[in-house]
């Protein structure tokens, strides 16, 4: 029988996703944020409660990445928080692809688009403030990329009423679902933890679907839509 086991790490108030070593070096070796997305991630570190919750360099230039090399037409984000991860998913956008992205909290709302208002992209991005369980059905869109970003009870939920509206081929990438390691412990017993473990097996078993569980920061899964 495994032991049980716990990994998360913490310093003082502030939530270390991986060693801070770790992050360090990949960042050396990831092409740099822009000036923008660099003052957005000051920005978040120096003035909110939770910065951790930003997507950051590493994560953010995958998502560029991401983005660039499917070209979508149409982007949904759940989940916008300070904005960063918008503006790297905005990258890849076709000349005439929009990106419609969903807050919950209305003063993280204005913190992302006076800093969209800052982009070159700002007229692709779409912010709705509001419950994304209500947003997403009035959204008649199909979709090319979707990032999950959002409460973590509610990842089940989203996945299955963004997927009929997911192209085929589309990808919808999920994030935090190592849960600062808390879906490695036996048995799971945190709410997001358990959440989180739930919505990966509910996705390996999904055979509408193929997936990948990426270890970049606090776990990324990407799944493409068959």
């Amino acid at each position: 029988m495994r032991k049980s086991t716990k990994i998360i790490f913490v310093e003082t108030a502030t939530v270390e996703l991986i060693p801070a070593i770790v992050e360090e070096y990949a960042a050396k070796y990831t092409s740099p944020e822009d000036e923008l997305l660099r003052g957005i991630n000051a920005e978040t570190y120096a003035s909110h409660a939770q910065p951790h919750m930003l997507s950051g360099h590493v994560q953010g230039q995958f998502l560029s990445m991401i983005s660039q090399m499917l070209q979508p037409r149409r982007i949904l984000e759940i989940g916008t928080f300070t904005g960063y991860s918008a503006l790297c998913l905005a990258k890849g956008l076709l000349k005439d692809g929009l990106l419609h992205t969903i807050e919950l909290r209305e003063a993280d709302g204005a913190v992302s688009q006076a800093n969209f208002n800052r982009s070159i992209d700002r007229e692709k991005i779409i912010l709705h403030v509001g419950n994304a369980l209500q947003i997403i059905p009035t959204l008649q869109e199909t979709w090319d990329l979707v990032f999950i970003d959002a409460d973590k009870v509610s990842y089940m939920e989203y996945f299955n009423l963004v997927l009929p509206s997911v192209r085929p081929g589309g990808v919808i990438l999920a994030d935090n679902v190592l849960f600062h390691g808390q879906v490695l412990e036996e048995p799971v017993t945190t709410k997001n933890g358990k959440a989180m473990q739930s919505f990966n097996e509910m996705v390996l078993q999904d055979e509408r679907v193929e997936q990948v569980l990426l270890t970049i920061r606090d776990g990324l899964l990407m799944i493409r839509k068959k």
